[in-house]
């Protein structure tokens, strides 16, 4: 019986470390910097936004909820393979919870969106702010073929510079972009309701500060 209950709570125990070894790490945060500017010889693309998007997940005691944000437009510049610079725009509008369905999916998007009768303002008050922006400002080679890329990300009139990991790869006419998933506290672009590190006596019902992103661009040679 000792063993037994012993077994079960080794297995326990590997499933809250491999759970653990999953949550996306928080990327780098710092005051936003100038963006990069490229030579007028580098190649120009455009996002194809309807094959771009940005996946985002939430957590709180009882769960967790996803979903996307569609890109807006984007256009980026490339010497030789080597992303120098660009700048993308998120449609904040687009918000969408895919984990729930029904008036569950209606109530969460409209919450999330800052669309609620009485609730107006929270979370991304996209009446207010209906774009977000990325604007690279710099990127450094890293290690197993990823770069380190870093820009100035806008969310609800904030902007603050983060460095994320990302995949490049180039086929053809097309370049495509792809992060890992990373984290962010989003209290520090005034994302604030139902933080408990900005409100008191939330107990149970708070949300966490981090938010996990993860950014997909396409985009093709104008």
């Amino acid at each position: 019986m000792k063993k037994q209950v012993l077994n079960i709570f080794t297995v326990i125990a590997l499933c809250t470390a491999v759970v653990g070894c999953k949550k996306a790490k928080e990327a780098n945060t710092s005051e936003a910097e100038a963006a990069a500017v490229s030579e007028s010889t580098t190649q120009k693309y455009v996002a194809n936004v309807t094959e771009s998007t940005i996946e985002w997940k939430g957590f709180k005691p009882t769960g967790t909820h996803n979903g996307t944000v569609a890109i807006e437009s984007g256009v980026f510049h490339v010497d030789n393979g080597t992303l120098q610079s660009g700048t993308f725009l998120i449609d904040m509008t687009s918000i969408n919870a895919i984990d729930v369905e029904g008036d569950q999916k209606k109530n969460l998007e409209a919450h999330l969106k800052g669309t609620v009768e009485g609730k107006e303002g929270d979370f991304f008050d996209v009446t207010k702010f209906p774009s977000g922006a990325f604007e690279i400002t710099g990127t450094q080679a890293a290690e197993a073929g990823k770069t380190m890329l870093s820009g100035n990300l806008a969310l609800k009139g904030n902007k603050h510079n983060v460095t994320f990991p990302v995949t490049i790869t180039t086929e053809g006419d097309f370049i495509t972009i792809t992060s890992d998933a990373f984290s962010i506290d989003r209290t520090k672009w005034g994302i604030n309701y139902g933080s408990k590190t900005i409100f008191d006596n939330l107990g149970d019902k708070f949300i966490n500060d981090e938010m996990e992103l993860k950014i997909t661009v396409k985009a093709k040679k104008a």
